[in-house]
């Protein structure tokens, strides 16, 4: 069954978005140690991973199966403190915050890269943002370039690049997108 979502397929044979069960935390963990090792992300590691990731998922999380095996994971959220984008999406747009969506915790396996998961997951997030009635927005490191060419391949629009301190001694650029209207 291939169902199509914005112009992005939610199934493919061997690819399943589904909603994040509480059973898929660890595995989600796991996942992410190892997009940690490999690509820095998360750039600062939490000291709980777990707790991290499903605090992001106000609205929704959802997980990414490839043959079986979770291989990523995208959470939707409210706007939260340190969050760029929602403030910038309406100052532009002249609404409130409160009508956008904060997608998030975005990450996929190594070795399940080329396949057009991480659309998957996006488009579901999208999906679940505008079946809300937001628009959805994201932050992103400005070093984590793969992720911003994904974005920007899928229609998102850069709004700003801005910098953020993260702690004293950290001050990190950040880019702010806007998924297309």
């Amino acid at each position: 069954m291939n169902i199509e979502n914005f112009g992005v397929a939610v199934e493919r044979p061997g690819h399943w978005v589904r909603r994040r069960t509480d059973g898929d935390v660890e595995k989600c963990v796991q996942v992410l140690a190892e997009v940690h090792q490999r690509d820095g992300y998360p750039v600062n590691w939490p000291d709980q991973p777990d707790e991290w990731l499903s605090h992001a998922s106000v609205w929704g999380a959802w997980v990414a199966e490839l043959d079986g095996r979770v291989v990523g994971h995208i959470s939707l959220s409210r706007s939260g403190e340190g969050d760029l984008a929602p403030g910038l999406w309406s100052d532009r747009n002249g609404t409130s915050k409160d009508l956008t969506a904060v997608v998030s915790r975005l990450f996929l396996a190594p070795q399940a890269r080329g396949h057009g998961i991480g659309a998957l997951l996006i488009g579901q997030a999208v999906e679940e943002a505008r079946g809300r009635g937001l628009h959805p927005v994201l932050d992103v490191v400005a070093s984590d370039t793969a992720a911003a060419a994904l974005y920007e391949r899928l229609g998102w629009e850069l709004m700003a690049t801005v910098e953020q301190r993260w702690s004293p001694s950290q001050l990190v650029a950040i880019h702010c997108y806007a998924a297309a209207s």
